[in-house]
């Protein structure tokens, strides 16, 4: 297993150094200046190359980049170009915000899902099912922002129940969790529906029906393990996009993660701190990939041999 895991961390190494090289250009070369930010408009030429120099902007991109490179695998991200603070003490103070809200959102979605999932696949073309299918399609055609905007209208504003924005109490949490464990519920039901559907149609699972095992024990032990590789998958993708997905969320509620701080520095042209943003947001997805090749070997000790 430890081999296994080892394999799979060296594998990630190629993939970090490619998202760096495209974040990298992805900033630089989009349109907008930083420094015209710093000095308006009415600044002298000489002021306006001091500071690009002071920033080291006025070297060339593989320059920069080289020095970017250099700066993170000594753990350093820089600082912010406004604010003159370390981006990672910025990323730091954000993260808990973000990672509160995923963590509650992520086991939100698997609560519901699961259950959902196993119900509408043995209850298969029964109302129960057409039911489950339907929150499912309209779960996954409704955006996350939107449903986050239909719960501030109707829990925040118009009821009362809720605040409409902010940060620190489990009253504040409540609705973006729910508008993001809702809508991620929706797509993992789906597929653990499938994969259900798939397995018990097997014939170890019709095997051990015949034997006169229990209905709970044969999907609970029999169908359900069997059925867990893709609902493994989806989880190790939903880690990262649950992460990824409340950018938008913290930018409705106005709350102060890292997605709202990725967006103010993008429109400040603040390059370090997107760098620095951007990086923990495609770290957190492969981590979650990492996990769920870790839970693969488990749940299929096949897998790792």
């Amino acid at each position: 297993m430890l081999k296994y895991i080892i394999k799979k961390i060296i594998l990630m190494i190629p993939v970090l150094i490619g998202l760096t090289i495209i974040i990298f250009l992805i900033l630089h070369l989009a349109p907008g200046d930083p420094v015209d930010l710093i000095v308006g408009p009415n600044a002298t030429p000489e002021v306006y190359e001091n500071i690009r120099r002071d920033l080291g902007l006025d070297k060339p991109l593989l320059t920069q980049y080289l020095v970017f490179v250099g700066k993170l695998l000594k753990g350093d991200l820089g600082d912010s170009i406004l604010q003159r603070r370390p981006v990672m003490d910025m990323i730091i103070q954000r993260f808990p915000v973000t990672l509160e809200v995923g963590i509650w959102a992520l086991i939100l979605s698997f609560v519901i899902a699961i259950p959902t999932g196993i119900l509408a696949a043995v209850n298969r073309n029964s109302t129960l099912d057409y039911a489950a299918m339907t929150f499912a399609l309209v779960g996954v055609s409704m955006p996350t922002f939107f449903l986050g905007l239909l719960l501030l209208y109707f829990f925040a504003f118009r009821l009362g129940w809720f605040p409409v924005s902010g940060y620190g109490t489990w009253r504040h949490l409540i609705l973006p969790v729910i508008a993001i464990g809702v809508t991620d519920a929706a797509v993992t039901a789906r597929m653990v529906r499938s994969s259900m559907l798939e397995v018990i149609g097997q014939d170890y699972v019709r095997t051990a029906r015949a034997k006169g095992l229990d209905e709970n024990k044969v999907i609970n032990k029999h169908a359900l393990k069997n059925a867990l590789i893709p609902i493994i998958t989806l989880l190790g993708m939903r880690m990262g996009w649950i992460m990824g997905g409340s950018v938008i969320l913290e930018i409705v509620f106005n709350r102060p993660g890292i997605g709202r701080l990725m967006v103010e520095a993008i429109f400040s042209r603040d390059y370090p701190v997107v760098q620095g943003s951007m990086l923990l947001l495609t770290a957190s997805i492969l981590l979650g990939n990492l996990i769920a090749d870790i839970l693969y070997a488990v749940a299929d000790p096949r897998i790792k041999y």
